[in-house]
């Protein structure tokens, strides 16, 4: 079966513009919407679109890889790949400040949030239930009011710090 590089190249573009455009809205923390579910989803078509582009290219694709430095770029991208298995993030005392800041706070009861956003337990709770979060006792944590989605988590944070 012979693939055609009139459909194998502008499907490898138009989910690479999909995929690149998606991946740094959730990198900046901009996405909306199904952005985060388009991404992760529709990655299957640029996993396909790059299959039958190298299918469709392979005799060229052959020519790259019996060059150094081409074999050098891919090669740091396989470590890359192959350390991002193995290297954990820190839990303790490591990563952004920001980041363990707002863990902090995504692990703290309301009771101990509210003095922290000047307000009662008693109106973090009932904010957080306007805003449709199952919330139900000011003792609650956080991330338990949530769940461990993050774009819920931020919204709980912007509810709460308005």
């Amino acid at each position: 079966m012979q693939i055609s590089r009139e459909w194998a190249t502008p499907l490898t573009i138009g989910s690479f513009i999909l995929m690149g455009c998606t991946g740094i809205l959730m990198f900046f923390h901009a996405d909306t919407g199904l952005n985060k579910e388009v991404h992760e989803w529709l990655g299957w078509a640029m996993v396909a679109g790059v299959a039958t582009h190298v299918t469709a290219n392979f005799a060229a694709f052959k020519r790259y890889l019996s060059k150094p430095a081409a074999l050098a770029i891919i090669g740091v991208f396989v470590v890359i790949l192959a350390a991002s298995f193995f290297i954990k993030e820190e839990d303790e005392g490591g990563g952004h400040p920001a980041r363990r800041a707002s863990q902090a706070v995504l692990h703290a009861p309301l009771t101990s949030i509210a003095p922290l956003a000047h307000q009662t337990p008693e109106a973090l709770l009932a904010a957080l239930q306007k805003a449709g979060f199952k919330a139900q006792s000011t003792n609650q944590t956080l991330d338990s009011i949530t769940g461990p989605e993050e774009h819920d988590q931020f919204k709980a944070l912007a509810v709460i710090f308005q």
